[in-house]
């Protein structure tokens, strides 16, 4: 694809996620002038060709002052109004929040920070589906743990225990969702998970199917939040197995979800970047949203058109003035992100959903992975130390974290303690 102004540069704003590799890798390909901003050192996505600069920030360790005057200072340094990009729920409530000061330094849409607080609150969130008339899975949200035990005498299980921030359940626990299959291990669940203080958890009804039920929409909403270009696919695998992030996806048309999510974010004035997931519920034949995200998502690079279009693409050439060219979506592509679908894969081989066979079969017709480019090579070389590190610390007996290695020592025994396997 031809984008005519390229002069405009990118800063990706929380960079340790492997989607910002291919934010770095879709835009820097084509002549876009990337800059990342992480914490963590050996993110992926600093060691790319792609990646022009980067900048060393936590925005979790400081203050919103403090952060406001670093951003403004990145901004600065680069010399040109850059458009910023977020790529997790916390950096993109910070800058929904702050979005009128950081205007002046930054292009970026206003999105409304109500509306992207609700969106990634599930709680908020599942209230608003209801409000819409948009199918989604029954929830209730327990305020203590009478609740929880006045919620046990009338459930049916197996039923899903999650965080309605998922991102605060994943920094206590290193998961963002459990499947409960007993009273007993919901209340043990409940009490490793829960922050008493500040109650965090939902307990939402199991739908019951495969990985493959999983769908998603990735898509792009103008200002008048008319989508511009629209994708939906399907997990075919996720890490962790049955309830995690896409391992393997296949890019495939479903017009159910597409004209649900379309009615669904123009009703509620939505603009910009979305990714969302739906779950099929074959017990009443309807697709039930279960995640929305107000920003670019880790699978985005699943969905492209034929000349290469993403949402990335999308949203760079809407924001700079130009426009947006719907293209011809690449029907039966597939993504992996390879470490994490290794994972999944010896955990589905161990429970006996996967043989060797159904595994080879499922890799031919890769069109992308994650880590392995032949143009930009250097970012797998992080990614090797990580999991090094990750093989050592599980020799040694202790629990690896999910990205960033080195979890407090009362967060590894929490997470040892909820991420057993499940028995079958």
């Amino acid at each position: 694809m031809h984008i005519d102004e390229i002069s405009t540069p990118v800063v990706v704003l929380a960079s340790g996620d492997h989607g910002a590799l291919g934010i770095a890798r879709s835009l820097g390909g084509i002549g876009v002038p990337v800059y990342a901003i992480d914490s963590y050192r050996m993110a992926p996505c600093l060691f790319s060709k792609y990646c022009t600069s980067k900048f060393v920030w936590d925005i979790d360790k400081h203050s919103t002052p403090e952060t406001l005057t670093f951003l403004r200072n990145v901004s600065e340094t680069i010399g040109v109004r850059p458009l910023l990009i977020t790529t997790n729920d916390p950096a993109t409530i910070f800058v929904a929040d702050n979005c009128k000061y950081l205007q002046k330094w930054f292009l970026l849409p206003d999105q409304g920070a109500a509306l992207v607080r609700a969106l990634a609150d599930k709680q908020q969130m599942y209230f608003l589906a209801k409000q819409h008339r948009i199918p989604t899975a029954e929830t209730v949200f327990p305020a203590s743990k009478k609740d929880v035990m006045e919620f046990i005498e009338r459930a049916q299980f197996p039923i899903m225990l999650k965080g309605i921030d998922g991102f605060r359940l994943w920094k206590r626990t290193g998961r963002k969702m459990f499947i409960v299959s007993s009273k007993r291990e919901l209340l043990e669940k409940y009490d490793a998970a829960e922050d008493p203080a500040a109650p965090n958890l939902m307990i939402q009804e199991f739908i019951p199917g495969g990985d493959d039920s999983v769908w998603m929409f990735n898509g792009y909403f103008s200002r008048q939040s008319e989508c511009l270009i629209g994708f939906t696919g399907k997990k075919l695998r996720q890490c962790p197995v049955h309830m995690g992030c896409t391992s393997l996806g296949v890019c495939l048309p479903n017009k159910d979800v597409e004209d649900t999510t379309k009615r669904f974010m123009k009703s509620i004035g939505y603009r910009g970047i979305l990714d969302i997931g739906y779950r099929f519920d074959a017990r009443d034949g309807q697709f039930k949203v279960l995640d929305v995200n107000p920003r670019i998502g880790s699978t985005f690079r699943l969905f492209v058109t034929a000349d290469d279009m993403d949402v990335a693409r999308a949203l760079y050439l809407d924001l700079t003035g130009q426009p947006v060219p719907s293209g011809t979506t690449v029907l039966g592509r597939k993504w992996i992100v390879e470490d994490l679908d290794l994972l999944s894969c010896y955990r589905y081989y161990r429970e006996g959903s996967l043989t060797s066979r159904e595994w080879l079969r499922s890799l031919r017709g890769i069109h992308e992975a994650t880590y392995l480019s032949m143009d930009d090579l250097l970012p797998l070389l992080p990614l090797l130390i990580i999991r090094w590190m990750d093989l050592l610390r599980g020799m040694f007996g202790k629990s690896s974290s999910s990205f960033h290695p080195g979890l407090p020592a009362d967060q590894e025994a929490r997470l040892m303690k909820c991420t057993q396997p499940r028995s079958q």
